[in-house]
């Protein structure tokens, strides 16, 4: 059966400033593009809901893999995601703040007659690190406080930590105490001085020093996995702070974490989500502009943007 051709809105960051060779964005929009899919671009603070119509002040975009002239965008238009729209992809970066937020709850009124990937209720009722606490038994040992008592309780009970601001992402903000360590008071009123959000405590996993493994899931099917090993001194394994990338393979344990979140994810149309995992321990559920993909295609010898896509147009009618 031929497939029908798409309007596709990516609602992201600049174009011209992604990394071509590690932005996941990117390849969507080339396999998109490759499908002969008509692709738009606009960032979301081009997006309004104007007396009952989503619209935005975008531009159609082509994209190639080419160094320094990876992209072509045309003139800006005011399109309507109800009407002139079949797929958005919600793909900026965070925060996730109130921009954020407010940007689901306008996705939400042309969801799903236009299919906001991933469903725009369920990215707002799934920060990256308070979804993850439904599936606690998965979890290190993890406390959501600002109440300086328990946080200092928690220390008492597992000596070595991990404190990190509830909202952040890329590893910003991420501090790894160990007992001896002096600074938790000073880190809370920093965390106190820039928020009032809770921050998150997490018991020390050793095995971070072995790497944070990222795996993708697809529609809740586990489809690949890249190792990322902290630079020395480092315990952060981010890429963009100097974790290295390596070839990894799903452990048993890692299929058990995957087979028990993924029904969840799929019932809460999550099509494209990217998790964390220190040695036995889900660490994060990543909803809202997972990574990866580039990094497995290549140790892997995949196309798991084909897989995304695939996933998207089976949702749609033919």
């Amino acid at each position: 059966m031929k497939k029908r051709k798409l309007t596709v809105a990516l609602q992201m960051d600049p174009i011209e400033s992604v990394n071509i060779d590690g932005d996941s964005s990117f390849v969507l929009a080339l396999e998109a593009e490759a499908r002969g899919h008509r692709l738009y671009h606009y960032l979301p603070t081009a997006l309004s809901l104007a007396e009952g119509r989503v619209l935005a002040s975008a531009r159609t975009l082509s994209v190639r893999r080419r160094k320094g002239d990876h992209f072509t965008l045309g003139e800006i238009e005011t399109i309507d995601l109800a009407e002139d729209v079949d797929v958005v992809l919600m793909r900026q970066d965070p925060p996730f703040d109130m921009a954020y937020i407010t940007a689901t709850h306008i996705l939400e009124h042309v969801h799903p007659k236009t299919l906001v990937v991933n469903d725009p209720v369920s990215v707002r009722n799934a920060p990256e690190k308070l979804l993850v606490t439904h599936f606690d038994h998965l979890m290190p040992p993890t406390l959501i406080s600002m109440d300086r008592v328990r946080i200092k309780e928690f220390r008492e009970r597992h000596g070595d930590i991990i404190i990190k601001p509830l909202f952040g992402n890329g590893g910003a903000g991420v501090f790894h105490l160990r007992p001896d360590d002096s600074n938790l008071n000073s880190l809370l009123e920093m965390f106190a001085e820039r928020s009032r959000e809770p921050v998150m405590v997490q018991a020390y996993v050793p095995a971070v020093r072995k790497g944070d493994k990222r795996i993708i899931l697809i529609d809740g099917e586990p489809a690949g996995a890249v190792n990322r090993v902290p630079a020395a001194g480092e315990s952060r394994s981010n890429m963009h702070v100097g974790g290295r990338p390596e070839k990894s393979e799903l452990t048993q344990r890692e299929k058990e974490i995957c087979a028990a979140i993924g029904p969840t994810l799929k019932q809460q149309g999550l099509i494209f989500v990217g998790i964390d995992v220190i040695g036995d321990y889900l660490t994060e559920i990543n909803v809202t502009s997972p990574t990866g993909l580039q990094e497995i295609n290549r140790f892997d010898g995949v196309r798991l943007e084909a897989r995304i896509w695939d996933a998207i147009e089976a949702k749609l009618p033919q």
